[in-house]
């Protein structure tokens, strides 16, 4: 439709962010044929604006900026201006961050503010956020545009000659330095592991001063390491910094203490203080990693964490129709934080006199107040130190906690709640599946699978059109091509749901998904998947995503997942594809390894391929019996499918595994598996078992 007085072209997008700006005075456009045609022919130069709906600092731009007529005035007359959902469309984010940073030689982030070229679309200007008035060294937003929409046009010879160079560096980005005949070694593992400690905060856990984020790949890298080692000599260190790092986490403000889930980072270096958003993706990951850390250590705290972020996603983040949701706002009545913070009296009001004690200790409301004088909850004491102090046994301390946080749950969920952007992403919701199989194959829990499920068959029914992958969904509408991370991501959490639960036609799902990642994304010549598809819309610049960021590298994801697929269905192109992936991608692993751990994880399993356990037979309670005992430990190079007697149109090498037993196992490697194996003693003769 065309913008009115009232509304802008952003009015009938899915995005909740892109309609947030919809009532705008600036005559935003998305980003489509329509606004880059305008621009061409009006020689405007384009005012690119880049965010997602739970930024808060996306937020304090639109209202300071976007909101003022004056502004909008401005931009309107020199500009074409296009609003993007990175969450919609990383591959525009990828690109113009990627610029960002080449033309400042500064980080990027949300809100990006880009200035395009009407013909190239090639940006010769960028930042992040700009602020309505001159400060934090920064230039008033109304004075930059005047400024750069001048030089855009006085200046056009210099802007040619910076975007050649732009464009030669994107060129090389690309240039795979010759990894081809590499052989290709466990070298970068080792590096890694002692990269991650040289940054390691022993005192707080994470990797870095404030502000601090997660980094779930980081922390997996080093699970597995300490795994790996544990035939040799043990690496303690390296799952002590997993522990140390989630243990803090689990304790800090960057967790909610009465809701269960993680924001999305924390702005000091003790996880005290979060930007409040909640995303999806960052609770995806962190889930299985908590569930992972149970099983190797026992300790309660673990259990009890990914049992409640299982919950809170279920309960918050979970669409009726199955589909999990993407973001909850850090904002609330135009506030950050306040849907999260309370007063000391508010507290003292809803609790009896014992629960209040032990509360005020447990959470610090007996210190000063930590966020605009209110108090946002951490853990400030243990169990055991509140039971000395209050001469209480510790499960009565434990006991008044819980009915403690029950109560004031209740009473925050009477609060005006933070916006909830009610998008489906098809790549996110692969990493909830993935996670919710994860954790429920260790907490053993069968909604986990429910909910995975549900989930999965939303994805299946709703954006999967002649085996292509859509990436957005809202309101009844799928649309856009979906990404590499799409296809790499669920590819991932079927294989995880078929070691769960399996499910008839999944694995067929599976090959599907493989065949499109091998036809529209992979790069014949040089090895390695493109993050846009074959018949993608053209951009100036097509990545191939190697190292993790807040998502882990659909190159990594893709090559652990094909050479899985291949190994279970004995398919070399798979098993090729995979290891051309890490070929292509062997300089820049060797250069900053660290910085690709979901590639290493490939790396790791290419080595050292993964074990393969078959559980066949007719007896179902013994099938899951079996199943628990294979699959309950921490093994991440360990595959367990229970397949049950009815099961067909298995690929031959799970075929071979016969079901004249009331249960057997069989221990597969390449294209044979084992005699079958009807005890449990001599199957964990057979894999090496340890409890």
């Amino acid at each position: 439709m065309s913008a009115n007085l009232t509304t802008n072209h952003l009015i009938d997008e899915t995005s909740p962010y892109l309609r947030q700006h919809a009532h705008n005075p600036v005559a935003w456009y998305p980003w489509n044929d329509e606004a880059l045609a305008r621009a061409q022919s009006e020689d405007k130069p384009i005012l690119l604006s880049i965010g997602y709906s739970a930024c808060h600092w996306c937020h304090v731009m639109a209202h300071e900026s976007f909101e003022d007529r004056e502004t909008a005035e401005l931009m309107n007359r020199l500009f074409i201006n296009i609003k993007v959902d990175r969450e919609e469309r990383p591959d525009i984010d990828k690109i113009y961050q990627m610029a960002q940073q080449l033309i400042t030689q500064r980080g990027g982030g949300w809100p990006l503010t880009m200035f395009l070229m009407p013909d190239s679309l090639i940006p010769f200007f960028g930042g992040t956020y700009f602020p309505p008035v001159p400060r934090y060294g920064m230039p008033a937003f109304k004075d930059l545009i005047l400024r750069v929409e001048e030089y855009f046009r006085h200046h056009r010879d210099e802007i040619d000659e910076q975007n050649n160079h732009l464009v030669n560096a994107f060129k090389q980005i690309n240039v795979t330095q010759d990894g081809h005949g590499a052989q290709l070694n466990a070298a970068p593992l080792d590096s890694a592991r002692h990269q991650l400690e040289y940054s390691f905060d022993p005192r707080h856990g994470g990797f870095s001063t404030a502000p601090k984020f997660p980094h779930p790949t980081h922390l997996d890298r080093l699970l597995r390491h300490w795994y790996a080692s544990r035939d040799t000599q043990e690496d303690h260190k390296a799952l002590d910094m997993v522990r140390i790092t989630l243990g803090s986490m689990a304790s800090g403000g960057i967790y909610d203490q009465l809701g269960g889930g993680f924001c999305r980072y924390s702005v000091d270096e003790k996880w005290t203080i979060p930007h409040f958003e909640k995303m999806l993706y960052d609770n995806a990951q962190l889930l299985p990693l908590y569930a992972q850390l149970w099983a190797v250590t026992r300790e309660s705290l673990f259990r009890r964490i990914a049992n409640e972020t299982a919950d809170w996603t279920m309960r918050e983040m979970q669409a009726p129709a199955g589909g999990y949701y993407s973001t909850l706002d850090a904002d609330s009545e135009g506030k950050e934080g306040k849907f999260y913070v309370w007063d000391r009296e508010q507290i003292k009001d809803a609790l009896t006199g014992d629960e209040f004690a032990v509360f005020t200790r447990r959470f610090g409301l007996d210190g000063p107040a930590n966020f605009e004088g209110h108090w946002h909850l951490r853990v400030m004491a243990d169990t055991a130190e509140i039971a000395a102090a209050l001469s209480l046994p510790e499960p009565s301390i434990y006991e008044l906690i819980e009915t403690a946080r029950a109560k004031l749950l209740r009473l925050r969920d009477l609060r005006v709640r933070p916006d909830r952007d009610e998008k489906i992403l098809t790549s996110w919701n692969g990493l909830m599946i993935r996670g919710m199989a994860v954790t429920a194959r260790h907490l053993e829990r069968e909604d986990l699978i429910d909910s995975a499920y549900r989930s999965y068959d939303f994805i299946r029914s709703n954006l999967w059109r002649q085996g292509r992958l859509l990436a957005t969904y809202k309101d009844g509408r799928a649309h856009l091509n979906a990404y590499l991370d799409d296809y790499a991501y669920l590819l991932d959490g079927i294989l995880e749901l078929l070691q769960v639960r399996w499910r008839e036609g999944l694995l067929n799902d599976a090959v599907e998904l493989a065949a499109a990642m091998l036809t529209h994304f992979e790069d014949p010549q040089q090895g390695g998947f493109y993050f846009t598809s074959d018949d993608h819309e053209a951009l100036i610049h097509r990545p191939k995503t190697l190292g993790d960021d807040a998502l882990p590298a659909g190159n990594g994801i893709t090559a652990s997942a094909l050479a899985r697929l291949g190994h279970l269905c004995s398919e070399p192109r798979y098993l090729d594809a995979a290891e051309r992936t890490l070929q292509a991608a062997w300089p820049s692993i060797m250069e900053l390894p660290y910085a690709h751990g979901t590639l290493l994880n490939a790396l790791e399993e290419s080595l050292h391929p993964p074990q393969l356990i078959i559980l066949r037979g007719r007896d179902e309670n013994q099938l899951k019996q079996w199943h628990r005992h294979c699959s309950s430990a921490y093994v991440p190079q360990r595959l367990v499918l229970a397949i049950p007697s009815e099961a067909g149109d298995l690929p031959d090498l799970l075929a071979q595994c016969s079901i004249k037993h009331d249960v057997a196992a069989y221990v597969c490697t390449g294209t044979t598996c084992s005699v079958p194996i009807t005890t449990f003693d001599e199957l964990d003769r057979q894999i090496g078992m340890t409890s």
